[in-house]
């Protein structure tokens, strides 16, 4: 079991931000975490790296039972996280070899000298993701794709069982949010790869190595299952609250405002 939620609510300044999540995820599985803005995406992500604790609920993640085992880093060294607050918090002048390096060991910058099977780990990653061009450049030179790329080296350094992308090609044109795609359609499709878990709001981005959603809404379940039982007509038009048609194209969904139909 990856992760295991039963009823999880969460509070925070005295309002609730997450409201009886029941959520399990089986091992080899894939998922997209979709909603809007506010839905409490980010909430739960950081619920589920031990960053916030459910108010109520038990809640299981990787094995580790919050409020009975002991979490922290020890946890989070068994999720590879990508997202935007991370990024935010790295150094702009490291470079991308030391960023990828640096998530050997969990950490924010190096602060321990890598032994020579980490460093030649952490060389192959960037090769196999196309970024070992430019290593050595500094973070803060870089391009949001290449940017990125350095982030998802640093995920999978530790070798992690979940790897949460959290809005990874936000900020992207559509040549280099393509290819990062691509990318990680990859790595899904690698021998002992981890489970992913995507979020986003843009229906667009949902691959076909994807095989289940949860739709969040106003901090609540509003459905979860099989990613094409997700994203049928009926359930998103009731999610949006508007009447919506989905276009599959290459195993892709596309959203449409359908057309509403007046009588004369």
């Amino acid at each position: 079991m990856i992760l295991q939620l039963d009823r999880v609510s969460l509070k925070r300044s005295g309002k609730w931000i997450l409201k009886d999540i029941d959520w399990k995820v089986q091992q080899n599985e894939n998922w997209v975490l979709y909603g809007l803005n506010g839905a409490g995406k980010t909430a739960l992500l950081n619920m589920l790296c031990s960053y916030y604790f459910p108010t109520s609920g038990d809640m299981q993640v990787l094995g580790h039972e919050f409020g009975k085992t002991e979490l922290g880093d020890k946890l989070r060294r068994k999720i590879g996280l990508v997202s935007a607050g991370l990024q935010q918090k790295l150094y702009p002048a490291d470079s991308a070899f030391e960023i990828a390096l640096s998530g050997a060991y969990a950490s924010i910058g190096l602060y321990e000298t890598p032994s020579k099977e980490i460093r030649e780990k952490a060389i192959n990653l960037l090769k196999d993701l196309g970024a070992i061009s430019y290593a050595d450049r500094r973070y803060e030179t870089l391009s949001q794709g290449e940017k990125q790329r350095a982030l998802i080296a640093r995920a999978l350094m530790a070798d992690p069982e979940l790897l949460i992308l959290d809005e990874p090609v936000t900020g992207l044109d559509f040549m280099a949010r393509e290819n990062l795609l691509d990318t990680i359609t990859y790595i899904a499709g690698k021998e002992n790869a981890p489970s992913i878990l995507y979020v986003t709001h843009h229906a667009e981005e949902i691959l076909p190595v994807f095989d289940k959603a949860l739709l969040l809404k106003e901090g609540e379940v509003f459905a979860a299952g099989d990613i094409k039982e997700m994203l049928s007509d009926d359930l998103l038009s009731s999610f949006f609250d508007m009447p919506i048609d989905v276009l599959w194209n290459n195993g892709r969904p596309f959203l449409t405002r359908a057309e509403q139909t007046t009588n004369a």
